[in-house]
This record gives C-alpha cells, structure tokens and sequence, in this order.
C-alpha cells in the first residue's frame, strides 16, 4: 500500500514550506533532480527567485541501489551567498549528504540549507527543514500522473 500525494496538498505544502524556510532568505535555489523538480520550480515561483538551478544524482539504477551518489551537472553557484537545496524525500540520506559534501567543498563560503517535503528518520543527515515523516512508501502525482502506460 502507498500514500498517494496529490496536487491539492502539494501546493498547500509548497506554501507551508516557504513560510517555514523565509529565516534563511536563499537567494539560490538548487533541486535535486529528478524528484525534487516540480518542487524547485513551484517554490522558485512561490518566492519570486529565478536563482533556480539543478544538480542531478543518481542513486539507483532501477531498481538496484548503487553503492555511492552519482553526481552530474553540478551548477556553478559562485555568484549565490545563501543556497536553500530542495529534495521531494529524504530516504537514506545518501543523496543529500552526496549533494552537500561536494557543495561544501567547491563553495565553502556559500551557507547551504536544504528543505523537503517529506524525510524518514533513518536517514543518515536530515535535512534543516521538512514537513512530513515518510511513514509509507509515497506515490507523488508527478510519478503516478504522468505515466505513459504502453497498449
């Protein structure tokens, strides 16, 4: 059985999350693609900020989990003093911490935050800010919605 996160409490939470992270006053934002794109995009409208760029991890490989984050198209963030990082789901932890260890690392005098719409409390790092506790496992409409059934 799966929780099935639809549009209607999607923009609920969009807002509810800009509230929540106003304190940290991103002046980038960066999703983690491919799950936290609709995110990105909605809270870079919520906020008026077309600082709006991606970073994307592979984790897994269908349905195989890779040993490490694989991290491509890492977006130059030199101009950006405040980065608020956006992820539908913090699982394992593992993409998270991937994102922002190699982040820390090329702009070590950027302050980073990260936000998502749901985390588990086994993840290795949680992210500052985060609306719900995945209990179950969480069908987004932006995975169930769009599926192209083959005839």
């Amino acid at each position: 059985m799966a929780y099935y996160y639809d549009y209607d409490t999607f923009k609920e939470d969009v807002k509810k999350l800009v509230e929540m992270t106003s304190d940290c006053h991103p002046d980038t934002l960066l999703g983690i693609a491919r799950g936290a794109l609709t995110l990105a995009h909605a809270y870079a409208h919520a906020t008026d900020n077309r600082n709006l760029f991606t970073v994307n991890s592979v984790l897994y490989d269908g349905d195989v989990k890779r040993s490490y984050a694989k991290l491509l198209n890492i977006p130059d963030l030199s101009e950006a003093k405040h980065v608020l990082i956006l992820d539908d789901i913090v699982d394992t932890g593992e993409t998270l911490y991937a994102v922002l260890k190699v982040l820390q690392e090329r702009y070590p005098d950027i302050i980073f935050k990260s936000a998502a719409l749901f985390t588990k409390p086994t993840a290795v790092i949680q992210p500052d800010y985060a609306l719900h506790e995945a209990t179950e496992w969480i069908d987004f409409f932006w995975e169930k919605d769009f599926q192209i059934s083959e005839a």
